[in-house]
């Protein structure tokens, strides 16, 4: 069984048999008369391309693009045109039609565009199917909560994401940034293109270069063949540059080239590349005060900053704690196959309670734990994790630390104790990041 299938439309009985017999072989074929008998088939049969008369008596090779454009699906029309109507040919093109061909129609060339419109017509097919699975399996794709910081953020983001405009992201770990940085380029001019993402922290500095700009074939040791880098595989798209505080000076300078002229050379090359590329920026690091100290550009961060976010920590905004909560339930009940119905009151005011350092994903991170170790279909204080139900200690008032400092401090001890000293299960526990708990570790000099 053929597996594609062509609705030719022509009032000419003839070139409707003739194209028949060119393309039946490779194809299933259809034929219509005129646009009537055409948008009739179109609504019964599975048409893959529709190749169409321009000139057509009662409805014209135009009009059946129009009433075509109004339907659900991708229908790509080529359309046969005469000497004669050539300029209407350029005008369907411009209203979607994917080619023409001119009378008489050669039929080798037919066959070479019908294949090259069908090739397009799956890959853009693919790329709705696989954003639409990115959609489903990110759910979290949205804004959750209705405080006032949130619907700021909602609001400049969305506002922003209708633009090309570079946009520097700030706040704590956890607080969202990459999911805001996923909204901006799913609503954005060009979130049709990739969504390529980079750690600048997660590289050493000659190593997070040929990541950024590629390299050249023999730039270096081991640099056995060509590679392009974030910034080509980003084209026509969106580049998200996390950690962007972490970014050694030598790349800060190829940065802010690439902002003022939108090109850059490969590691090793001399060649100029020029991309098509959104630049989003984020950060947990205050970069005004890495400015003053030398290590951050000013010209780049005013570059980076055409548009800046500022992203709440939850404990600005615990009127949304409930709404999270209640998302991350459902999201891990059906993750983790546990019908979980609730959670009591108690477990929700031991929630409210807590001052979550690692923010939202902190507090992810502890309902999942959670879903797991229920019994049951509820959520009770049993079931929440340790590190939030023990008993605060009592601190004198002259505390140089302060209540925060020594709740933070025990949190993290008790989590090391809990975690028999595994530092990498401790942070996504805590929800901060691996140098954040080391370096916390050294501050208090805590014991594993």
């Amino acid at each position: 069984m053929k597996s594609q299938a062509i609705l030719i439309v022509d009032d000419d009985k003839m070139t409707r048999q003739t194209l028949s017999m060119a393309l039946e072989d490779d194809y299933e074929i259809f034929t219509a008369d005129g646009g009537i008998n055409a948008l009739q088939i179109i609504g019964e049969e599975k048409i893959d391309l529709i190749l169409s008369d321009l000139d057509m008596p009662i409805m014209s090779g135009i009009e059946l693009l129009e009433k075509i454009n109004d339907l659900e699906g991708t229908y790509p029309v080529i359309f046969i045109t005469g000497q004669g109507t050539i300029e209407t040919a350029v005008k369907a093109m411009k209203m979607g039609a994917s080619d023409y061909v001119s009378k008489p129609v050669n039929l080798e060339r037919l066959e070479l565009i019908i294949v090259k419109t069908l090739e397009n017509k799956d890959l853009k097919e693919e790329n709705i199917f696989l954003k639409k699975k990115i959609r489903e399996s990110y759910p979290e794709l949205k804004f959750i909560g209705t405080s006032e910081p949130m619907k700021k953020c909602e609001e400049l983001a969305l506002q922003v994401a209708a633009s090309k405009a570079t946009v520097l992201i700030e706040g704590e770990s956890g607080t969202g940034k990459e999911l805001i940085t996923s909204i901006i380029h799913y609503n954005s001019p060009v979130a049709h293109g990739p969504f390529v993402k980079v750690n600048c922290s997660a590289f050493a500095e000659g190593v997070l270069e040929s990541e950024l700009f590629g390299h050249e074939k023999g730039a270096f040791t081991g640099a056995v063949a060509t590679k392009k880098g974030r910034f080509e595989l980003a084209d026509k798209g969106t580049l998200f540059l996390d950690e962007i505080g972490e970014l050694p000076a030598s790349i800060q300078v190829k940065l802010l080239r690439f902002l003022q002229e939108r090109t850059f050379e490969r590691v090793g090359g001399s060649k100029t590349h020029h991309v098509d590329v959104r630049i989003i920026s984020a950060t947990n690091k205050d970069l005004s005060q890495l400015m003053k100290e030398g290590t951050f550009r000013e010209d780049l961060y005013y570059r980076l900053r055409v548009v800046q976010i500022q992203m709440p920590p939850l404990r600005e905004r615990k009127e949304d704690l409930e709404e999270l909560v209640n998302s991350f339930i459902s999201k891990f009940s059906t993750m983790h196959g546990k019908p979980i119905t609730r959670i009591t009151d108690e477990a929700m005011e031991l929630i409210r309670a807590y001052n979550w350092p690692g923010n939202v994903r902190e507090l992810m991170n502890c309902i999942e734990s959670s879903v797991v170790m229920v019994h049951g279909d509820v959520l009770t204080v049993e079931s929440i994790p340790e590190y939030l139900t023990y008993k605060i200690p009592e601190v004198e008032l002259n505390s140089k630390e302060g209540l925060l400092n020594e709740i933070e401090r025990t949190a993290i001890q008790d989590t090391l104790n809990n975690t028999q000293g595994d530092k990498v299960k401790a942070a996504k526990i805590l929800g901060i990041g691996l140098r954040t708990l080391y370096r916390k570790i050294d501050k208090w000099s805590l014991e594993e």
